[in-house]
């Protein structure tokens, strides 16, 4: 098992991990140093208990409104993205059959 040390808002804390997952785990407390960064403004008089809260929060609402974003796109557009896709791809496909019909007439 690997271990590392994140420090979160001057705070360290001794974190077990799977082999390999080192460098991982450092960039996600690296998130979440900025976060309590951000719900404490750089005080230190709000507890630790507090502060994870906050961070939770924070977090959360913004994977919420992530989730909310995924759940918004219609049936519909990916329709429409796919057609416009396809339209795009056709069209480069036709102007490569063309360049290699141009490049056999050369030879």
């Amino acid at each position: 098992m690997g271990q590392v040390t994140i420090t979160i808002d001057k705070r360290e804390y001794a974190i077990v991990c799977e082999d390999g997952q080192e460098a991982h785990i450092v960039k996600l407390s690296k998130i979440l140093d900025e976060r309590a960064k951000q719900v404490t403004g750089g005080s230190r008089s709000i507890n630790e208990n507090m502060m994870l809260a906050l961070v939770g929060l924070t977090l959360a609402d913004e994977l919420q409104d992530i989730k909310d974003g995924m759940y918004c796109v219609r049936p519909e557009d990916i329709a429409q993205d796919d057609t416009a896709l396809a339209t795009k791809i056709d069209s480069q496909s036709n102007k490569i059959a063309s360049l290699i019909k141009e490049i056999k007439e050369v030879k």
